[in-house]
């Protein structure tokens, strides 16, 4: 009797631990074939950025070490996934081929193709790359996705997950040359951020398991501490999923409070994947479209992209993300309010910048980078960001530099202040003596920002077409029939 042979075919799931479609294969098949494809039309379709062709070769490289120690090696192609992996069937007449499941048009689109046209059994895991399958939690009264945060928050904490998987013992490979893993040049050529986070599922574990034991239960107070950096920075290893969600959910659990608000953003994760698989549209469209006509304003655009606006706030975020490839969460916030409503420039184009240089996501293929852009943008949408006005300027004059407290951001009505920082990374200046903005724009060491006088460095742009845009929202805006104001 012939040996069982299968694929697990590795796609935005690059580790070892509590990988469905490693483990399924090697429970299910005497021989496994671990198989990465480079595909080219990712590689030449302009949105693979430099700092995500270098992250990607050492995820993959950590993930080859893992499977050598098992016994297996990465075998890595490049080329037309469906082509590669039709090879490999041909030749090893494999049986069954695993693969995670995303929400992405192309990767629905690659799925659909290798179940059409491999001859072999193809299995689809649909809880690899999230905690709640897409579309396995639905509002009661009818409809395919969640649009509203808080319900499917609701749905996603009373759903039952899956147990986190152990990593394989002993794989056994049939003889196949496993070739090589692509350096950062042959993925997209182009400098990377000096500080660019260090890639692989052996330096997300370390991070994991330092965030868990120290750090997460701080959550509450510290994740809109800008200067303090007490966030997790786990976001690019769940997008090349050298870390499993459901493991992080585990391991994190829900003791303490700040366990509690940290699952609830994995939550908001796995939110934006349920709208994406449901409507795949909204990856470079509004959700629900009113038809804003964005300025076209060339050189405003640069200005914020290399944090030349004027306002510290929103550059020192800009010129963060230069430099180390990442944004704080709330520094995002500010950053694309001041794109979408001050400037009042599409929010795309935020999004397009944000994947040449973040690390993780790409414009056209992830929920999260363009939901993130687009949600603080006047169009309407699903969260209650689309209403709010981040103020930077309010924000940067009320930044406390000698106590230490200055506020995330400036909403509408609401002001928001931290706790005094203190920082994780061990080479950042404590933030009782120097804020989010001073550490990342030295030219603005002389800036003086408490009082009422206190303005930015430079003359902000986009400060006198407020009440013009304003005006021209409300010719557009139409409310919903009985609808009150409160």
């Amino acid at each position: 009797m012939p040996m069982r042979t299968a694929i697990a075919l590795f796609t935005r799931d690059l580790r070892a631990h509590d990988n469905p479609v490693l483990r399924t294969a090697a429970d299910t098949a005497e021989r496994v074939i671990p198989l990465f494809v480079l595909d080219k039309a990712i590689t030449s379709s302009g949105f693979a950025g430099p700092n995500r062709a270098e992250f990607l070769p050492r995820s993959l490289s950590s993930l080859d070490c893992s499977l050598r120690e098992r016994g297996a090696a990465l075998v890595v192609r490049r080329g037309e996934p469906i082509a590669e992996l039709g090879r490999l069937v041909a030749e090893h007449g494999v049986t069954d081929v695993h693969v995670a499941a995303d929400v992405s048009g192309y990767a629905r689109r690659r799925q659909d193709g290798l179940i059409a046209e491999l001859n072999t059994r193809v299995h689809v895991h649909d809880t690899a790359l999230t905690v709640a399958a897409p579309g396995s939690l639905t509002p009661s009264g009818g409809g395919d996705h969640f649009a509203v945060f808080t319900p499917y928050l609701r749905r996603w904490l009373e759903a039952t997950s899956r147990a986190p998987l152990s990593p394989p013992g002993r794989l056994y490979m049939p003889p196949v040359a496993p070739g090589t893993v692509p350096v950062a040049a042959e993925i997209c050529a182009g400098a990377t951020a000096p500080d660019l986070a260090e890639g692989g599922e052996h330096a997300a574990r370390a991070r994991l398991a330092e965030w868990t034991a120290d750090e997460v239960d701080d959550y509450p107070d510290g994740h809109d501490d800008l200067a303090g950096d007490r966030t997790s920075r786990l976001s690019p290893h769940l997008h090349f999923g050298t870390l499993s969600p459901t493991e992080v959910v585990s391991r994190v659990g829900s003791h303490t409070q700040g366990a509690r608000e940290f699952v609830r953003q994995l939550a908001w994760r796995d939110f934006h994947h349920q709208v994406l698989a449901a409507r795949p549209h909204t990856a470079t469209a509004d959700y629900r479209p009113r038809g804003d006509r964005w300025r076209i304003a060339p050189e405003e655009l640069q200005a914020w992209r290399e944090g030349r606006t004027g306002y510290p706030i929103v550059d020192a975020g800009m010129r963060q993300l230069l430099r180390e490839g990442w944004m704080h969460n709330r520094a995002r916030m500010i950053t694309a309010s001041f794109l979408t409503k001050t400037l009042y420039l599409d929010w795309r184009e935020g999004a397009r910048h944000s994947c040449g240089i973040w690390s993780t996501g790409t414009w056209r293929t992830t929920s999260s980078t363009g939901s993130g852009w687009r949600a603080p943008a006047p169009t309407p949408g699903r969260t209650a960001c689309s209403t709010r006005c981040v103020k930077p300027n309010d924000t940067t004059r009320r930044v406390r530099t000698c106590a230490g407290t200055y506020p995330s951001c400036v909403m509408s009505r609401t002001e928001r202040y931290t706790a005094p920082g203190r920082s994780r990374r061990p080479n950042a200046p404590h933030s009782t003596t120097r804020t989010h903005w001073s550490n990342w724009m030295p030219d603005a060491h002389g800036f003086s920002p408490p009082g009422p006088a206190s303005r930015p460095v430079r003359a902000p742009i986009g400060q006198h077409r407020r009440r013009r845009r304003r005006r021209e929202r409300l010719e557009t805006w139409k409310p919903r029939q009985n609808q009150c104001r409160r």
